[in-house]
């Protein structure tokens, strides 16, 4: 069994942007490269802040883009990233070979099934 396919839960990469943000505009088509790249071993939500507040919790979202990578409820990355695929592509290869540590924040439980629960796209 591959740390990919663990008992730990799926693999969630979402995307933190919001609708007026041009970076995350021109972020898009990355984010939907890597999303064919890694389907379906992760499945890729883009979640736009302003929409899905509630999903979001108390998180303040202040630096775009910015992704979540977890396995399940597990947080592995949770910041901004520069908006290149390589970046993205590298951080997510090493959650899925168990390369990053988990995010340890009482704030933060819950979220990652409270985005994995959102239905978009």
């Amino acid at each position: 069994m591959t740390k990919a396919e663990a008992p730990g839960g799926p693999w969630l990469v979402a995307c933190l942007c919001a609708a007026w943000c041009r970076t995350c505009d021109a972020y898009t088509p990355t984010f939907e490269q890597l999303e064919r790249e890694f389907a379906p071993r992760v499945r890729f939500v883009p979640v736009d802040i302003e929409d899905h507040e509630v999903a979001l919790g108390e998180l303040d979202v202040v630096d775009f883009p910015t992704l979540l990578i977890a396995e399940g409820d597990t947080i592995h990355f949770l910041g901004p990233v520069l908006p290149h695929a390589q970046t993205a592509r590298q951080l997510i290869e090493r959650a899925l070979k168990g390369q990053l540590l988990p995010v340890r924040d009482a704030a933060l439980v819950g979220l990652a099934g409270r985005i994995g629960a959102l239905r978009v796209g």
